[in-house]
């Protein structure tokens, strides 16, 4: 971890703020010192018992084909996700070459990192000092709650791997709203779906206030905890820790899924562990 840039910042409580409210910051292009706040008429989310798992996908988890970390290299996933990129109708990571990531918007989102506010997950190829960063995602996290910011891939599957650690991570730690911004076509092949602003909001404040039901049982027998039923709007019910226990932060709960799979017998690859868990309610 080290100390974010000195780039002029939004405060992390205003940045925070706004979040909470259903809003975030975008800019016009990557230089642009200006932020304009954003909050979308219509809003799409992906129900963390709704992920679709194709045998590709599935294969490439339980292959361990990627080695997946979390927080590990924050910066570079940014770096990686603000590049400019040739956008093609199959791009898995389905965003429009980052450039409204500016330097400003970066630098917030560093301090919220170095905050504890946010975080990615990062997908390798290679080992030792060969190793290479070929995917990955950011965002931020509160309560039961993650936003999803952005995403990138340099290798085939490598952005869905990811995401479904992220799943599986959210999941294990008592999440129950995985928020994806907009709405693109390589989302909604994954599962996401749409919705007003208005009922997002609602969603939004339920899993600000309410805590999660039950502890969570992911991996001692390679199951999720429950099935999971999608309510209105197609969203997940609540899984994860004891009620009044808290929620446990994306890094923690990637640790925990780890462990899990180290329980099981599966250290040295775990996404066979994420397969058999995410198909199981894909």
């Amino acid at each position: 971890m080290h100390a974010p840039r000195s780039e002029p910042i939004i405060e992390p409580e205003l940045l925070m703020l706004a979040y909470r409210s259903g809003i975030f910051p975008m800019a016009d292009n990557r230089d642009d010192q200006e932020i304009f706040w954003i909050e979308p008429r219509l809003r799409a989310i992906l129900p963390l018992d709704g992920l679709r798992l194709s045998h590709s996908l599935a294969r490439s988890l339980r292959r361990g084909r990627f080695t997946v970390t979390c927080n590990e290299a924050f910066s570079q996933v940014m770096d990686a996700c603000a590049a400019p990129r040739q956008v093609r109708e199959d791009d898995e990571d389905g965003d429009e070459g980052g450039s409204w990531i500016s330097h400003r918007i970066q630098a917030s989102y560093e301090n919220l990192y170095f905050l504890g506010h946010a975080h990615s997950i990062e997908v390798w190829e290679g080992e030792g000092a060969a190793r290479e960063l070929v995917g990955g995602l950011y965002g931020v996290g509160f309560d039961r709650v993650f936003c999803g910011e952005s995403m990138f891939s340099k290798r085939s599957d490598s952005s869905k791997v990811a995401l479904a650690w992220l799943v599986a991570a959210l999941r294990r730690g008592g999440a129950s709203l995985l928020d994806c911004q907009f709405m693109t076509p390589h989302l909604a092949s994954l599962g996401a779906v749409e919705m007003p602003q208005k009922r997002y909001l609602a969603l939004l404040q339920h899993a600000q206030g309410e805590p999660a039901t039950r502890p969570g049982q992911f991996a001692a027998t390679g199951s999720s905890t429950g099935s999971g039923s999608g309510g209105a709007g197609g969203v997940a019910a609540a899984e994860g820790v004891a009620a009044g226990a808290g929620v446990l932060a994306l890094p923690d709960a990637f640790g925990v899924l780890l462990a899990d799979a180290a329980s099981c017998g599966l250290a040295s690859s775990p996404g066979k562990l994420i397969a058999q868990a995410l198909t199981q309610t894909s």
